[in-house]
């Protein structure tokens, strides 16, 4: 594959939006990054760019998108990464979905490799997560038993410092089809700062402002996405866009860079629109692509 270079989705001045403010121009030039070459595994070209609001997508492996990072910012970039990675279930089992009996099969990406090759893959991204978070950024990282432990483990090995688990619990989980297990309702996000020497950043007033007055709890009651957040489409395990909201509030300032490497149908870009940060995401899979683009330029068409 040749060179690419990001197309252009400039925002139209006469709407009156506010555009994004930057602290400097070194931060606004930063990105779009160089151009980036193609490889054997993925196109890694930029596929959707809007500077007025901080936001840029990339078709791309993330494992050579931030092999690439590292070396060009080697004290870090990002102050938040949200990951949201494959949870190896898809192999075959069943759920319920609108009623129907339906197979747990959500792609070949979700497919386990065996215990021992899902942990070499969950240490190999997230050692460059941490890598590209700078010195006191945090990141956040949500799944199921089947690989939250193995993330909770590559936590501790990489020394970075687990801040919280969170419990997002869903108020109307699809029932448990085979009657031989409690029906699941929950995932867990795992909040952690680069390192045991980070200052990380936690909105502590915002988080008690937005629960009456009270300290926000560990334990997070959100509905899943609903049809208004599919309506362009949607995505295997797609993440409500109040879950992140809530998640860059807690953790970010107005204007900070936040990353997702498993960017998916791009909830966490649309959360990133809403409460005024800036987007880098990447994703490998062609139609989250296409889903993506439409979404986030939805979510800033309602900015406007």
């Amino acid at each position: 594959m040749g060179r690419n270079k990001c197309p252009s989705t400039k925002a139209n001045s006469t709407t009156g939006t506010t555009p994004m403010r930057y602290k400097t121009s070194e931060e606004y030039s930063t990105f779009p990054l160089m151009v980036m070459e193609g490889s054997e595994y993925s196109p890694n070209q930029c596929v959707f760019q809007n500077d007025e609001y901080g936001i840029w997508l990339y078709h791309a492996n993330c494992i050579e998108f931030m092999d690439m990072l590292i070396a060009k910012f080697p004290e870090g970039k990002f102050d938040m990464i949200f990951v949201d990675p494959p949870y190896f279930l898809s192999n075959g089992g069943i759920t319920c979905h609108a009623g129907k009996m339906v197979k747990v099969d959500k792609g070949q990406w979700d497919k386990s490799s065996g215990a021992e090759m899902n942990h070499e893959f969950n240490l190999a991204w997230l050692s460059r997560c941490q890598k590209v978070l700078k010195l006191n950024g945090t990141i956040w990282v949500s799944g199921t038993h089947h690989v939250i432990h193995s993330v909770g483990y590559a936590m501790q090995q990489l020394g970075m410092k687990i801040l919280n688990d969170i419990t997002w619990e869903k108020p109307n989980p699809p029932p448990n089809l085979s009657c031989r297990y409690f029906t699941h309702s929950t995932e867990t996000i795992i909040w952690a700062a680069k390192s045991e020497k980070s200052k990380h950043l936690f909105n502590y007033d915002d988080m008690r402002k937005m629960n009456k007055d009270k300290q926000m709890k560990s334990v997070w009651t959100i509905p899943a996405p609903n049809g208004a957040e599919k309506i362009f489409g949607k995505h295997p395990t797609q993440k409500p866009v109040a879950l992140l909201e809530r998640i860059i509030l807690a953790s970010t300032n107005e204007t900070d860079l936040i990353f997702d490497p498993f960017s998916g149908s791009s909830t966490t870009g649309v959360a990133a629109i809403n409460t005024n940060r800036r987007f880098v995401g990447t994703e490998l899979e062609r139609e989250f692509i296409t889903l993506s683009i439409t979404r986030l330029k939805y979510a800033i068409e309602k900015r406007r």
